[in-house]
């Protein structure tokens, strides 16, 4: 557990985490609040911050997750 936090705290896994969350969680947004967007209803901020953490998590987790795997292999 103490590996996957320490390779979760790498500049290189949060670097590559931000770039898919900004992208995916970009996606997201104009999918699920096109009506927001693009019509008269409210913008939810709650589903938007989401929209971007949770591919944040899933990049982090599987890149730390793949940089383990790769230290043990060695």
């Amino acid at each position: 557990m103490r590996d996957l936090f320490r390779a979760l705290a790498r500049l290189q896994i949060i670097l590559a985490a931000i770039k898919v969350s900004l992208v995916v969680g970009t996606l997201l947004n104009i999918i699920n609040q096109y009506e927001a967007i693009f019509a008269e209803q409210p913008w939810r901020w709650g589903l938007a911050l989401m929209n971007y953490l949770v591919p944040y998590a899933v990049s982090s987790y599987s890149g730390a997750l793949q940089l383990i795997k790769r230290t043990d292999r060695c």
